[in-house]
């Protein structure tokens, strides 16, 4: 990028050309993305101010952008937020990014609390909650529920409680690992664990690795955390108690032999919109 003039489309065009030729998946929603946060601007605002030009410190600010961006830095990190089911949650370095997989446990979880013999105000527990985003999104679909979220790392509660405080401020973010900050009786257990083979980390792409380790490392096999919930869920839910948890491809069988080997009974497995066994959920008698 010279000294002449740079538009708003030129940029996004080079910019898009810049990402294609590096291999990124998504090159004109990023750019677009990068350009909006860096002008103040939402990405309709770029399209009708096509032929604005950028002053010297905006190119600037966005050359920076570029430049993080293709040393492997996530866009949702860049700008500061990520969208999840409608709702624009603050994310950074601290925290896992919400990812739409993640929707299908929400899905899950909101079909259970609306099934038979549902509690007028269910409690629901989200562990490991990072962003907040799963228990936020339960509060805001079911006002009525007592949605309370676990997290072991004091820098992602810092941020879960930024986002609650913003979307759901009746949702409180305890500070502990799994369900040992909850005490009483729980009607729902949620939780996107780590579930990566600890081999697999190498291999995944670079901007991934960018993200919390503790949050993806789910051991040899990826499943260390999940049989730990599941030990505990098993003790803690009440009759009729729900457990759903998300998992990675290929450890569904798995992890629905875990539940069941647990006590856990009406055990399904839920596929997410790509085909992927995404959530394996059970009911305790």
């Amino acid at each position: 990028m010279g000294e002449e003039l740079w538009t708003i489309q030129r940029v996004l065009e080079w910019t898009r050309g810049r990402f294609s030729e590096r291999g990124i998946p998504t090159p004109r929603l990023d750019a677009e993305l990068m350009l909006a946060h860096v002008l103040g601007k939402d990405r309709v605002g770029l399209y009708t101010h096509f032929d604005q030009p950028l002053r010297p410190e905006e190119l600037t600010t966005f050359r920076e952008a570029i430049k993080r961006r293709l040393a492997g830095e996530p866009v949702a990190y860049l700008i500061g937020r990520r969208e999840f089911r409608s709702l624009e949650l603050s994310v950074d370095a601290r925290v896992l990014i919400p990812r739409p997989d993640t929707e299908t446990l929400v899905e899950v979880a909101l079909r259970v609390l609306a099934g038979p013999g549902g509690s007028s105000a269910p409690r629901v527990i989200d562990v490991g909650t990072g962003s907040g985003a799963i228990a936020i999104a339960i509060a805001v679909a079911r006002p009525d529920a007592l949605v309370e979220a676990v997290e072991r790392s004091p820098e992602a509660v810092e941020v879960a409680r930024v986002n609650t405080a913003r979307h759901a401020p009746s949702v409180q973010v305890h500070l502990g690992d799994l369900l040992a900050p909850i005490s009483g009786a729980i009607d729902l257990v949620v939780s996107n664990p780590p579930y990566i083979p600890t081999a697999e980390i190498a291999h995944l792409q670079a901007e991934v690795q960018r993200e919390p380790r503790a949050a993806l490392d789910g051991g040899e096999d990826g499943l260390d955390v999940v049989r730990r919930l599941v030990t505990q869920a098993a003790a803690r839910l009440g009759p009729g108690g729900m457990l759903a948890i998300e998992i990675g491809a290929g450890q569904a069988e798995a992890t629905d032999a875990l539940l069941r080997e647990a006590g856990f009974g009406e055990v399904e497995r839920t596929r997410d919109l790509g085909g992927v066994e995404r959530v394996v959920s059970g009911r305790r008698p």
